[in-house]
Formats: structure tokens, sequence, C-alpha cells
């Protein structure tokens, strides 16, 4: 791990103006050099976090996120902001319980589980918040942007994809600008197992890290679950939309497909390039079933 593990003597100064001593500090940070995250324990034995944002955008969205649509997940649904500090990019954060859901061993029904809360809290997330104005205008032209990614991401990817696929993701990238009116509100941007911790103590839920949060058509939350766990557990799948309230709109099953299809030629870019075999290994599975799919 490139990154410092001792937390900033500055940053731990100003964490104790607002908690008071600290007892412990462990590096919490990721395996990845663009993650500094830091357990603070106080003499009450309360925990907290300290995080160091990557860049100006994602200090920028985890705080508007923390401010504005987090609170209504619940203070034991996900980190509530104490404090933030603009000029070194960190965020003071509460600590919820659970472990992240990748790490653990799971039973089929505790993954049902997991998967019926996330939907909840998913819901709820979208739901924050009054969305209007430019902000809704914004969010409505997304699917252009992310349609006019798509030649990068076939640029990046060379010969990884072939002639007919790169055709196909062409295509999906046309359909995704013509798809009608969906819901737009608060998104997680990164919502995975990997950023959803399971209390077993009390079968709960929490949502984490908001960094990459935003004003956007919903359903784009959901195109790393449906390119990765239910791919093969159509079960977790069905369970989550129990929790969401609702089924995905004719247009929002339409913009997911799209989106699955440039999410797959995003990971055939970016996996190979940054030596991430699960990436790009879900990448190649979608694609060669769209191939499939599209032209038996």
């Amino acid at each position: 791990m490139s990154e410092p593990t001792t937390l900033p003597t500055g940053l731990k100064r100003w964490a104790e103006q607002r908690l008071g001593p600290t007892v412990t500090v462990r590096n919490a940070s990721h395996d990845r050099p663009s993650s500094r995250v830091w357990e603070l324990e106080c003499g009450d034995g309360v925990r907290f976090y300290l995080k160091v944002s990557p860049s100006e955008t994602a200090f920028t969205r985890e705080s508007l996120a923390c401010q504005s649509a987090v609170p209504d997940l619940g203070h034991d649904r996900a980190p509530q902001l104490v404090d933030s500090h603009a000029g070194e990019l960190a965020l003071l954060l509460t600590a919820v319980p659970g472990t992240p859901v990748k790490e653990l061993n799971m039973t089929a029904g505790e993954q049902r589980a997991v998967h019926r809360q996330a939907g909840l809290l998913i819901a709820r997330l979208h739901q924050a918040g009054d969305v209007k104005g430019e902000a809704r205008a914004a969010a409505e032209a997304v699917f252009s942007v992310v349609a006019d990614g798509a030649e990068n991401h076939l640029a990046r990817a060379g010969d990884r994809i072939s002639p007919d696929e790169r055709q196909l993701v062409r295509d999906y990238a046309e359909r995704l600008r013509g798809v009608g009116r969906v819901p737009v509100g608060f998104i997680h941007g990164d919502n995975q197992p990997r950023n959803w911790l399971w209390s077993r103590v009390d079968r709960r839920l929490a949502l984490v890290d908001f960094e990459r949060s935003r004003l956007a058509p919903t359903v784009q939350d959901l195109v790393s679950l449906a390119a990765g766990p239910w791919f093969d557990h159509p079960d977790r799948m069905q369970a989550f939309f129990l929790g969401f309230g609702r089924q995905l709109t004719k247009d929002e099953q339409h913009a997911l497909r799209c989106l699955t299809a440039l999410d797959a030629a995003s990971g055939l870019a970016w996996g190979p390039d940054n030596d991430d075999p699960f990436v790009t290994a879900r990448g190649r599975r979608i694609l060669d079933l769209l191939m499939r799919e599209d032209h038996p």
C-alpha cells in the first residue's frame, strides 16, 4: 500500500477539536493508492472515521450527500457527517456497525436479506430531497453524456473488443440517447456489496462511501448489480426489488440494458489496464451474453 499509514498531525488535531482526545488511531484505507481513511476511537469507546477524499469532486459529492440525502437513511444505516475540512478534503464521519458484504461467507438466505434491505435503502436515498429546475434538467441529460463516452471506452479497449462487438456497443449507445423519461434522484454511484456493511448481530445493512453520489437517473444505481451479483443469482435481484418497493418501468429496463452494455465496454477498457481481473471478466461475460441474445 503506497499511501501513508500515519494520520497527519494537523488532521488529528482538527479531529480532536470536535471529538476530544482519541485513544487509538487505526489505518483503515482500502488497498488502493487513492484511499486514505483512519478509524478513530475516543475514550468512551465510540468510533469515528476520518476520510481524505481522493479529489475535490469526490469531496464535494460526499459532503453534499451527507448533508442533503444520507440523513434520510437513518443514523445507523449510513455514516453521518460530524464535520468537514475543505482545505484538506477531509470528512469526519460516524461509524456504523457491520462488515463489508463482499468479505462475508453468507448463506443464500442471508444474501437475500441483504439485497432486500439494500433495495429499501437505495429507494430511500433516491427519494431524498426535491430535484427540480436546472438540477433536474442536468440529471435528465445524463444518458447522452454516458452515450458520448462509448467511443472512448472502445478506443481504450482496442482489440479486446471485436468489430461486431464494437457495433453492438455503438448501437446500445444510440438506443440510450432515445430512452424516454425515467425517474431521477440522488444516487449512491457505487452501489454494490463492497459498499454495503452487514451487521449479523441485528441483521441490519448500512451503506458507506458516497464519494460518487450525485443527481442522476436512478436506474444508474443498478448497473453494477445487474452486471455482478444478479447475473448468477436472480433470487437476489427479486429480493432487492421487494425492498425497493417497485419494479422498473419499461424505459428503465431498456436503459439498464443499454447502460450494462456500455459498462461492459468500460470494464474491458479499464480492467486490463488496471490489473483487475474481476472487472475484466465481468465486462467480457456481459458482452458475450448480449452478443448471443442480440445476434443468435
